[in-house]
């Protein structure tokens, strides 16, 4: 392992993950634990969670943001974009072409055979990452508790994914106020040098005592030049939207919508998609229900943040009003992604690139490490639930069970802990499968 990682090599690895980041945050999160942490080394496993946890209290698609944090830590601002944009920048390609084939034949790819392949592999990394995490990190009862309630909250109670999160901070503040031993293991693993093919005990690049970077100190000029940058990159499109089709344009509202669409999804894609709906479908009738269905359809076989399903959204919204005013679709189409897109993803890199020097310079202490450790045991049980609430779909794919997806899952798990593949490995191969078979079947029939 080099003892630097130049900006070049680091986009090479964000341009990747944004290939093969399905599987939604879950997956997401547990290939950027895979890759950065125990493979490549390039940062800790506690400056990892401590990213995550900030990530995870803040509205928005936490893996993205998660990927934005790291490649700011590692290579400042121009790396933290860079890792946020590749990040989501293949799906919106990706989306908006499999939107275009949607929009001018009025039917989904033909992608089943890849995903069905696809999705059995996800499950495993799924499964993997909640293992992976909880093995290093539930070191005291207390902790073990607090997953497994994270887990039974949202599997059984079905209580809200924010109130979960705030309730382990909360807990995390009384304990180490009172009892900050009931957080804290009573011995650390030393570390050591080992045999393991992934150097998952060397050090990092960024380790545990390593200090923050420059560039992640905090500095107030900082913080006000970030936060002045982030309100000219919302105020000055949308006054050119306003300038070119008037206030309640389609444009500038769909601007103004997907801004809050983005202040208010906490809880994941799922949490925030029935606002999307209401809004899109109900109140301004930009697309029907069924091409609302459709859309999440493709927004879960596809590379990136699950909330990018909005940009189907606006695609179909640009198109529709095209087609209704007589003009061109395609090109209204366009202007509508981009301008979903901008407007959806701006506030997640506001936060990191605003909130990520002042989550640095926490580090150590136990007035905001003791929640943020409490809220990352009950992330392990929301990753675990995640695991069964994916379990049933891709076991039983239409109602019936599919004897060969176990075996895809149990071959994704042994590439992982035995041949030791990367998530990037595992997902590649698994979609050369799909596609192969996919190739066979149609030589056959």
């Amino acid at each position: 392992m080099s003892s630097s990682i130049t900006l070049r090599e680091a986009s090479r690895f964000w341009l990747q993950l944004g290939l093969v980041s399905f599987g939604g945050p879950a997956g997401q999160i547990s290939l950027l634990h895979r890759e950065l942490v125990e493979r490549r080394r390039w940062i800790s496993e506690q400056r990892y969670l401590h990213a995550l946890n900030y990530c995870m209290l803040l509205p928005g698609p936490e893996a993205m943001q998660l990927a934005t944090y790291l490649g700011w830590l590692m290579h400042g601002v121009p790396g933290g974009l860079i890792a946020g944009g590749l990040f989501v920048l293949p799906s919106v390609f990706v989306l908006t072409g499999l939107s275009s084939v949607y929009a001018l034949w009025g039917q989904l790819p033909l992608l089943v055979s890849v995903f069905a392949v696809l999705k059995p592999a996800v499950l495993a990394v799924v499964v993997m990452a909640a293992f992976r995490i909880g093995s290093r990190t539930l070191r005291t009862p207390l902790l073990r508790a607090l997953a497994l309630s994270g887990f039974l909250g949202l599997t059984l109670f079905n209580i809200p994914y924010p109130l979960l999160v705030i309730g382990a901070g909360v807990i995390g503040l009384l304990v180490a106020r009172w009892r900050p031993g009931l957080l804290v293991a009573h011995s650390k693993p030393e570390r050591t040098a080992t045999t393991s093919p992934d150097h998952a005990h060397a050090r990092a690049l960024h380790d545990d005592d390593s200090s923050s970077p420059d560039h992640a100190r905090f500095s107030a000029w900082r913080l006000v030049m970030t936060l002045g940058a982030w309100a000219l990159a919302t105020l000055v499109p949308l006054l050119a939207l306003v300038s070119l089709g008037g206030w309640n344009g389609i444009l500038a509202l769909m601007a103004r919508f997907f801004t809050r669409v983005a202040l208010l999804s906490f809880g994941g894609a799922y949490a925030v998609l029935p606002y999307v709906a209401q809004g899109a479908v109900e109140q301004f009738n930009w697309l029907s229900p069924s091409q609302m269905l459709d859309g999440l359809a493709l927004g879960e076989t596809t590379p990136g943040p699950l909330i990018m399903v909005v940009a189907f959204v606006g695609f179909m919204g640009g198109w529709n009003q095209g087609l209704a005013a007589g003009g061109a679709p395609g090109a209204m189409a366009i202007a509508a992604t981009l301008v979903t897109v901008w407007f959806t993803f701006l506030p997640s890199f506001g936060f990191i690139l605003a909130g990520a020097p002042l989550v640095e310079a926490s580090r150590g202490d136990l007035r905001f490490g003791a929640p943020l450790s409490a809220i990352t045991a009950v992330v392990v049980g929301l990753i675990a639930s995640l695991a069964v609430f994916f379990a049933a779909p891709v076991l039983w794919p239409d109602g019936r069970f599919a004897p060969w997806t176990p075996v895809v899952a149990g071959a994704a798990l042994f590439a992982q802990l035995r041949l030791r593949w990367s998530v990037l490995r595992v997902i590649g191969t698994s979609a050369l499968a799909g596609a192969g078979w996919a190739v066979l079947d149609s030589l056959l029939h």
